[in-house]
């Protein structure tokens, strides 16, 4: 394909998601644990052109494929699948995406191995999968990755009716580092106050999703802040006045967050609700699982000290 084709662009945003993120590939992922790849070969070959249902990122991925310049309208993100599949079995995949009208056009499929390794071919920003080892590599190469817990959805992914693309960080360990968690884990909830109280002034260093949030931030800049296609929201288990850090280190990155909520210990499930997430980060499971009950889509960060163990 030559590099003129009216098919290609340069995106500001590029997401990676896996095949079962995309679609419901559970029964078929069940097949492959069972009774091995073989059989998982055989059944996909068999079922290729029966359609898949869409899977807990497709709603995700259908508002952001949306997304276009305001003044010359080419699209703005550009969604990759890779894939442990090969070329065979993921011609299903491809015949389910070309169904649903999904503009997907590059793909790696990795036969079975990690396909982490392509995200910097791809330029990738962010990396979905449901498959945590592949997650945990590429938080390690750097890329900002999220291991997708809930296999199904509802018919109507959450939040279609709005097309604005809402997206939830927590702070800690996610878009910023572990470093002021770690002294909570070691020394408590005061000895965590008195370091932010008296680093106040020092800005947070930043976590896994710093470039991704950044990413954001320079697609949100191409429209009017009252017509921007995403919205975000930091929300975080701190509170005041550890809040203050938290507010300096995002004016001193030049990132501009829509909302933050600062729940000191509450909940997160309720909020996320209200703020309309269509996806949630966080390093903690718990809080992971408390939105996935919700039927929020929530992808755990596999990373920092919550997660050494």
């Amino acid at each position: 394909m030559s590099n003129s084709s009216s098919n290609l662009y340069d995106p500001v945003l590029v997401i990676a998601v896996s095949s079962r993120t995309l679609f419901d590939l559970t029964q078929e992922h069940e097949i492959y644990l069972e009774k091995g790849v073989d059989d998982y070969r055989a059944h996909q070959l068999a079922h290729e052109k029966d359609l898949l249902n869409p899977g807990i990122a497709f709603g995700l991925v259908e508002k952001l494929l949306s997304i276009k310049h305001p003044k010359t309208h080419v699209p703005l993100v550009e969604v990759v699948l890779v894939s442990r599949n090969n070329g065979d079995t993921g011609l299903r995949i491809f015949n389910s995406i070309e169904h649903y009208g999904l503009n997907i056009q590059r793909a790696a499929f990795s036969n079975g191995k990690s396909p982490f390794a392509y995200l910097k071919a791809f330029g990738a920003h962010l990396f979905l999968s449901a498959h945590n080892k592949d997650v945990e590599l590429s938080l390690q190469a750097g890329f900002a990755s999220a291991h997708l817990l809930t296999p199904r959805i509802e018919k109507s992914p959450n939040n279609t009716k709005n097309s604005q693309v809402r997206i939830a960080f927590d702070g800690d360990a996610v878009l910023f580092s572990d470093d002021s968690e770690k002294i909570y884990k070691k020394d408590g909830l005061e000895a965590f106050k008195a370091n932010e109280h008296m680093k106040a002034e020092i800005p947070l260093s930043g976590g896994p999703f710093k470039p991704f949030l950044q990413a954001l931030h320079h697609l949100q800049s191409l429209f009017k802040v009252d017509e921007t296609p995403i919205r975000t929201a930091l929300v975080t288990a701190r509170s005041a006045p550890s809040h203050k850090r938290v507010i300096l280190t995002l004016r001193q990155w030049g990132i501009r967050i829509d909302e933050a909520l600062f729940l000191g210990g509450l909940d997160k499930a309720e909020f996320l609700k209200a703020f309309q997430a269509d996806i949630f980060f966080d390093d903690q499971l718990i809080h992971i699982k408390s939105a996935s009950q919700q039927k929020l889509t929530s992808g755990h960060v596999p990373h920092g000290i919550a997660n050494q163990n």
